[in-house]
């Protein structure tokens, strides 16, 4: 079993428009956050919202990361498009002869990597 002190956290300041204070949160639990007028209060505040979030997970028998697991995230998401952008996607997956999910993964993966999303493609010839 983990102790609370195990898993690592993230603390920043909060702007005048957010409240002022401390922010922290915990890559490890996505849903859980806290904040504090100073940055021990905050971490105090943290590690009390990171104990209510264990338990509550243990009380739904679900599982708990473990430290520095990177969170909960699977790997999925679902993201809405307008419909005409799902079909100018569906065409373009069919003419690449890969899947819609293929073609979208590539494209996001190019945007990580710094290609970036209004890179200009030149005409044939040009």
């Amino acid at each position: 079993m983990s102790k609370l002190t195990d898993y690592p956290f993230e603390v920043r300041p909060l702007s005048t428009e957010e409240g002022g204070g401390y922010l922290i949160s915990f890559p490890d639990f996505a849903e859980c956050i806290s904040d504090g007028e100073s940055v021990d209060e905050a971490i105090e505040n943290g590690r009390d919202a990171l104990k209510a979030t264990i338990a509550a997970l243990k009380s739904k028998k679900l599982a708990i990361p473990a430290p520095n697991s990177g969170g909960v995230a699977s790997g999925k998401f679902v993201a809405r498009v307008p419909k005409t952008v799902h079909a100018q996607l569906a065409t373009r997956a069919r003419a690449e002869g890969v899947s819609l999910n293929a073609l979208v993964l590539t494209f996001i993966a190019q945007g990580l990597g710094g290609r970036g999303t209004t890179s200009k493609v030149r005409a044939r010839g040009a």
